[in-house]
């Protein structure tokens, strides 16, 4: 690794996992190793707080079953692969949540911020609007940040596969995004022409 530079995600785990532990320590310190990156992802998966604390944990329960193989590979990788599952699954026991906007909405204050919820609440609805396979794609390779052929391993399928998914998924996210934008009322900002 060059000098300057963060560890990733596997190095960081090396170094909290040191050999000759026991099967629990061992993966104790892996799950604080690997709690915040899996709650992130299994969030911008589902995009509910509870239900991505619901799906951390049950993929934890079953890395832990499975400890003895996914600590020889990547267990990170192997713990965000039963996430993105689980989280299918839980698609298929229930119906597409699609989030709506209330009828009336409040006036809005000063500027405290609203817009980054708002952006990131655009965002997630945008992804819901997606396939499971297009949105488990998107979130891992453009908000986790990992190469094409991770993704391919961590979901089982072909780098090309992820390659025209993730082509899909970006066409119908930007035109989601510019639908909402074009719908959406012109502030002071937009008005005057600095949109």
């Amino acid at each position: 690794m060059p000098v300057g530079e963060a560890p990733g995600p596997a190095e960081a785990l090396a170094t909290v996992m040191p050999p000759g532990r026991g099967r629990d320590e061992e993966f104790a310190a892996f799950m604080a190793a690997a709690v915040p990156s899996l709650g992130r992802t299994a969030w911008l998966l589902c995009g509910d707080t509870h239900q991505a604390d619901e799906l951390v944990q049950q993929a934890l329960v079953r890395t832990y079953l499975a400890w003895d193989r996914a600590r020889e590979g990547e267990p990170l990788a192997y713990a965000r692969r039963v996430l993105a599952n689980q989280r299918v699954s839980t698609w298929r026991r229930r119906r597409r949540e699609v989030l709506l906007a209330p009828p009336q909405l409040p006036d809005r204050g000063v500027a405290d911020g609203q817009d980054v919820h708002a952006d990131r609440d655009q965002l997630v609805r945008a992804l819901a609007l997606l396939t499971p396979r297009q949105r488990r794609v998107v979130v891992l390779r453009h908000l986790e940040g990992l190469s094409e052929k991770e993704v391919a391993a961590d979901l089982g399928v072909s780098v090309g596969t992820v390659k025209s998914t993730a082509s899909r998924a970006l066409r119908q996210l930007r035109d989601a995004m510019n639908d909402h934008d074009d719908a959406a009322p012109a502030t002071g900002a937009q008005a005057g022409g600095l949109r």
